[in-house]
């Protein structure tokens, strides 16, 4: 075989798998297009209890760690800026539309060693667990700077705790 036939045979297969991951990718997004979409962020989200730059590492269907959500620009990993605030938590992912999540929304908090395709340290990710529309799922995050996530999730249950007590004055 000459090595143009090899090439293009190579080449073939490449956009062949190209194609296939696209299509994949849009069934995903049409599978889940019944998911409720993330609401902006308020103007008024209260005291500012944290602000970190860290890595989006995904959101998926809550409990199942590999079912990856491809709508609302939860879809790709990225850098992100977390604002954990009393009215709830900003999510700005680079290149996406900034998310709010209220904290009446926020289910639970905890740390995760995998979910999708990243696996680290035991403890090593942050696991928020709330709700988009009906649908629980969890958002996963990778703080890099520093290392340590305590002061996330010490926030995160802050605005958890505040929303809980004030659904109970209502």
């Amino acid at each position: 075989m000459s090595r143009t036939i090899a090439t293009i045979i190579v080449a073939l297969a490449i956009l062949l798998v190209l194609v296939a991951m696209y299509v994949g990718w849009r069934s995903r997004q049409r599978r889940q297009a019944s998911l409720a979409t993330t609401l902006p962020v308020p103007d008024d989200i209260g005291e500012e209890l944290i602000v970190l730059d860290l890595l989006y590492v995904g959101t998926t269907i809550a409990g199942e760690p590999l079912n990856r959500v491809a709508v609302s620009g939860l879809g790709f990993r990225a850098r992100a800026i977390v604002t954990v605030a009393r009215a709830g938590i900003v999510l700005a992912i680079a290149g996406e539309k900034d998310a709010f999540i209220p904290a009446d929304g926020i289910l639970a908090v905890d740390r995760a060693t995998w979910a999708i395709d990243r696996v680290v340290e035991p403890g090593g990710l942050v696991c928020v667990n709330w709700m988009l529309g009906d649908t629980a799922i969890d958002s996963y995050f990778r703080v890099v700077d520093p290392p340590d996530p305590t002061g996330l999730i010490d926030a995160i249950h802050l605005t958890i705790v505040g929303a809980a007590g004030q659904r109970g004055t209502h």
